[in-house]
C-alpha cells in the first residue's frame, strides 16, 4: 500500500495465490482507507484471477505495462529484486504515470472469447505450418521433381493431389510418417477454417460497423477486438492510440522540432492495425490518395503509413464506441489568467 501523492510505502502484506488469500488480502486492503486503486503488472495469465476477484467485488482496478516497471526497479534504492520490490516498482510506476492514464481492468465479456479463438486458431495455423513443411522435406526426399508451391498444402485440391501421390508409393517408414502427416493437415484447416466462421458469427454481432469499414476482414477484426479488451477502458482516444504505439513521441531539442516512432503499446494491437492500414492502402481510393499526399510532402512510405495507423487508430476509437456515443469525451480545464508586471510594461496571459 503506498501513499499516491508521496509513492511512500505505508503498509505491506504477502498473500497466496488462492480465493481465501484474495479475500484475505481485500480485508486488509480495506482497513487501511476508504479509497484506492489495484495497480496490476499485465501479466493476465498469472494475475487474470486476483483480477477477476477484486472486479467482482466492486474494486478499482488498472493494468501496468511491465515495461513501465524497468525504470522503477533501476531508480530505486533498494537493489535487488524480490516479489516485495516488484509490487513496489509496480505501485510506483502506476503512480508515475497517472492512475487515469492506465488501461482499466474490466470483468471478462465476449470480448474475451474472442481473443482466446484467436489465440487457439493461431497456435494451430503454427502446428500446420511445421506439419507442412515437414512433409514437403520427405516429399522432397522422395520425389524430387514433384514441386508443391508454397502454402499449397492448405488447398484441399493438393491435399488431394499428395494423398493419391501417396496411395501409389511403395510402403515405407517414411511414406506412412507422409501419411499420418496429410491426415493431421487436414484435420488442422477443417478445425481452422470452423474457427474462422465461428469469429465471422462474433465479430457480426460484436462490432458490425468495424467489418464495415475497408480493408478490415473477419481476422484483422477479431485481432482488434480481442486485444483492445472493451473500448471502454480507454478514456480517451490519445490514450487509445498510445496503447496501440501508434501515437509519436515528440523527440524535439531547440528550434527542431520532430516525434520518434514509438516502439512500446501493445505489439499485436499495432501488428493488427499496419495490416489493416497495408490492406486499405491498396483497395481503398481515399486511403491510397492519403499516402500519396504524404509521400509529396516528403515522408518515405514508411512514414506515410506510420501516419495513417495514428489516424485508423482515431477511426477505431470512434467505430467501437457504444450508440449514442459517437465522440470521445471532453475534458474541460479551467482558464487561467497570469498578469504580469515588467519594466517595459504590463501584460496578461489567458
Amino acid at each position: 500500500m503506498l501513499d499516491g501523492a508521496t509513492g511512500g510505502v505505508i503498509a505491506e502484506q504477502t498473500a497466496r495465490a488462492k480465493r481465501r488469500s484474495f479475500e484475505d488480502l481485500l480485508l486488509w486492503a480495506r482497513q487501511l482507507g476508504p479509497e484506492r486503486v489495484w495497480a496490476i503488472e499485465d501479466c493476465r495469465h498469472v494475475s487474470g484471477a486476483l483480477e477477476r476477484f477484486l472486479l467482482a467485488h466492486g474494486e478499482q482496478v488498472v493494468r501496468v505495462p511491465p515495461k513501465l516497471t524497468a525504470g522503477a526497479r533501476s531508480s530505486a534504492r533498494e537493489r535487488g529484486k524480490s516479489d516485495s520490490i516488484d509490487a513496489v516498482s509496480i505501485a510506483r510506476a502506476a503512480i508515475r504515470e497517472g492512475l487515469d492514464t492506465l488501461p482499466v481492468a474490466q470483468l471478462a465479456g465476449p470480448e474475451l472469447d474472442v481473443r482466446l479463438l484467436v489465440d487457439h486458431r493461431e497456435r494451430l495455423i503454427a502446428q500446420r505450418t511445421q506439419l507442412s513443411n515437414d512433409l514437403r522435406w520427405s516429399m522432397h526426399d522422395m520425389w524430387p521433381e514433384f514441386d508443391v508451391p508454397a502454402r499449397a498444402l492448405t488447398a484441399s485440391g493438393w491435399q488431394e493431389r499428395v494423398a493419391s501421390r501417396l496411395a501409389r508409393a511403395e510402403q515405407s517408414a517414411r511414406v506412412r510418417i507422409a501419411r499420418d502427416e496429410l491426415r493431421r493437415i487436414r484435420e488442422l484447416t477443417r478445425t481452422i477454417n470452423a474457427l474462422e466462421g465461428e469469429l465471422a458469427t462474433l465479430i457480426a454481432t460484436l462490432a458490425p460497423r468495424l467489418l464495415a469499414e475497408p480493408g478490415c476482414g473477419v481476422l484483422t477484426a477479431a485481432k482488434l477486438i480481442g486485444e483492445i479488451a472493451g473500448i471502454s477502458r480507454f478514456a480517451t482516444e490519445a490514450q487509445f492510440a498510445r496503447i496501440t504505439g501508434t501515437a509519436p513521441i515528440a523527440a524535439s531539442s531547440g528550434r527542431t522540432e520532430r516525434h520518434r516512432l514509438d516502439r512500446g503499446g501493445n505489439r499485436q494491437l499495432n501488428c493488427a492495425l499496419h495490416r489493416l492500414a497495408v490492406t486499405r492502402g491498396r483497395m481503398d481510393p481515399d486511403t491510397s490518395g492519403y499516402l500519396a499526399r504524404k509521400q509529396a510532402e516528403g515522408k518515405s512510405r514508411r512514414e506515410a503509413l506510420r501516419s495513417l495507423k495514428r489516424h485508423l487508430a482515431r477511426r477505431i476509437w470512434l467505430v467501437l464506441q457504444p450508440p449514442g456515443r459517437d465522440t470521445p469525451p471532453t475534458r474541460h480545464r479551467p482558464a487561467v489568467t497570469i498578469h504580469c508586471n515588467t519594466p517595459y510594461g504590463s501584460f496578461s496571459l489567458t
